[in-house]
């Protein structure tokens, strides 16, 4: 099972457009040790023709030129993408779909039914698609133990994790939480059995995500910010990481804290807010990931397990 991460930032890229934070001034002026970063997204294949992307950013296009796999040229037109899968409806997740409008046969988009919800009645993405390419919506299940596959992919299983976090902010149910809001992923390869756990949105590390965590080869997970109050900090934002469904990599009950309990798997940081320092290669914070031994994800990163 091959991973490739098309996109490692978190929502507005690095730098963002509009923001002159250290990190952000520094990078588009050279005077730091960091490399710009477009808005998450994996691709994952099993045979190195099929492709699977997991969300799709604003970033979409420039990612695709950036990945050639995903355009084989075997046709007129063409693509080796054979399923979408988004783990919730957010805007840096799902915006790309416009840029996929142009295909003769519907999109295979797999979702549950709240981000289906979403992206018909919030954010109706999927009723304009409907006057362009069209969409063939795939449900993803939640409930335990439920596994599925996406025609093309069928060496890879695939399991959806529930995860505790918000809706959008343009969802009907914003302030109610479902199930199926946000998902956690865990992709096994079929030949070799190894697994990969994909959470780029993870606000704690709910019981029931221990067995999938436990069993991981790799463990994708949430890198947005340092601190909880690292957007306040700064003078950014009000918001702290946890309110924003993130859980902060340092201090008691972080990531890093956590990701000790998994001493086997491999561990990357993905979906990295442009505040973050870990963005700054010589930093103090990224030199403790290196002593726990904990990756930072980055454009073009690309693996195999």
């Amino acid at each position: 099972m091959r991973i490739r991460v098309l996109g490692s930032a978190a929502g507005g890229g690095f730098p963002q457009w509009n923001c002159n934070c250290p990190n952000c001034d520094g990078v588009r002026k050279g005077t730091i040790q960091a490399a710009p970063r477009t808005q998450s997204s994996i691709a994952v294949s099993n045979d190195n023709i099929n492709w699977l992307l997991f969300n799709a950013s604003p970033d979409i296009l420039t990612q695709f030129q950036r990945f050639p796999e995903l355009q084989p040229g075997r046709a007129i037109r063409d693509t080796a993408v054979r399923g979408i899968v988004l783990m919730d409806a957010q805007i840096d997740h799902t915006t790309g779909l416009f840029m996929l409008r142009e295909g003769k046969t519907p999109l295979n988009i797999y979702c549950t039914d709240m981000v289906h919800e979403d992206l018909t009645q919030g954010n109706p993405i999927f009723n304009v698609l409907s006057h362009f390419c069209g969409v063939s919506w795939h449900q993803i299940p939640t409930a335990v133990g439920s596994t599925f596959q996406v025609e093309g992919i069928e060496g890879i299983r695939i399991t959806a994790v529930p995860l505790s976090s918000k809706a959008p902010p343009f969802s009907p149910h914003r302030h109610d939480p479902h199930e199926g809001d946000n998902i956690g992923i865990q992709l096994e390869d079929l030949g070799s059995s190894k697994k990969l756990f994909y959470a780029p949105g993870l606000a704690s590390i709910e019981a029931h995500l221990l067995p999938f965590m436990q069993q991981a080869d790799c463990l994708m997970v949430d890198g947005t910010c340092w601190t909880n109050d690292e957007m306040q900090a700064l003078g950014i934002s009000e918001k702290l990481s946890l309110d924003m469904g993130h859980m902060p990599q340092s201090g008691p009950g972080g990531m890093i804290e956590a990701l000790r309990s998994f001493p086997e798997a491999r561990k990357i940081l993905i979906h990295i807010n442009n505040t973050n320092p870990i963005l700054r290669e010589d930093s103090a914070e990224r030199q403790i990931l290196l002593q726990e031994k904990i990756d930072v994800a980055f454009d073009g990163m690309d693996f195999s397990l």
